[in-house]
This record gives structure tokens, C-alpha cells and sequence, in this order.
């Protein structure tokens, strides 16, 4: 399946982003946030780890933001299967975990934001990832 790039009005290509969390006014906080950078489109969302691996899947984002702790498949393991469905898109773990073990796992797979500091290091943390940098919050 071939992507189409997102581009803007000015006909700059965007970065398409796909917005994987299950509490959803904490979703829509993440998309009004992406929105203050022009270059970033919100291409679709889920709600849970299995939807988010399909639309992955079908859509081919160049990011995606997913939260750790989702129904269904938990981002961990959906991110796992992203590495495999979707190996270009740049994955960021939006979460409030606080294991070791799993952080470490998410770090393996992608960079990571704390919810409590997404309202200062999203944005950060997504220039980073797209530049090819690793990005861990400050909390």
C-alpha cells in the first residue's frame, strides 16, 4: 500500500500523526496540543492497543503517539507490533507509568512522555523523534 504524503496549504509535507489513547479528553488535550505545531496532522485516533496496530497498519503514520496502559492490547505489545506493520512510523510513549521494566521496554521501542509534563515535552519529545533522536521527559 502506498502512502500519500499530508501537505499544507503552503505545500509543505506534514507529519502525520496517529493518536493512540483510551481516556479521551486526555485525547483530545494530545490533538489540541499537536495542533500548535503547523507541521502536524492528526491523521486518525484509537482507543485501544488492537485498533491503534490496524490503522497503523493500514495508515502508515510517521508518528504515533500511544498511551501504555490501553483495553484490549496494551502499547507496549502494539507498539511491538508496530515495529513490524508499520517499521517507519516514529513511535512516543504518552504515559504515567512508572515501572522500570516497562519503561525500559518503551524506551527499546520508542521515546517517552509522562502525561503529568506532556503539557511542556510533547511537543519537544516530537521534534526530537523526527529529527532520528531519542527523547525521555524530564519527570
Amino acid at each position: 500500500m502506498a502512502t500519500v504524503p499530508c501537505i499544507d496549504a503552503q505545500g509543505v509535507s506534514a507529519i502525520r500523526v496517529l493518536v493512540v489513547e483510551d481516556f479521551e479528553p486526555f485525547r483530545r488535550f494530545l490533538r489540541s496540543k499537536l495542533a500548535e505545531n503547523l507541521k502536524l496532522r492528526v491523521i486518525d485516533e484509537a482507543s485501544d492497543g488492537l485498533e491503534a496496530v490496524h490503522k497503523a497498519e493500514e495508515l502508515q503514520p510517521d508518528l504515533v503517539l500511544l498511551d501504555i496502559g490501553l483495553p484490549k492490547m496494551n502499547g507496549i505489545e502494539a507498539g511491538r507490533q508496530l515495529r513490524k506493520l508499520a517499521p517507519q512510523s516514529k513511535i512516543i510513549f504518552v504515559t504515567q507509568e512508572s515501572s522500570a521494566e516497562v519503561v525500559q521496554e518503551a524506551l527499546s521501542l520508542g521515546s517517552c512522555v509522562w502525561k503529568a509534563s506532556a503539557e511542556y515535552d510533547l511537543l519537544a519529545a516530537v521534534e526530537s523523534v523526527i529529527s532520528g533522536k531519542c527523547f525521555v521527559s524530564t519527570a
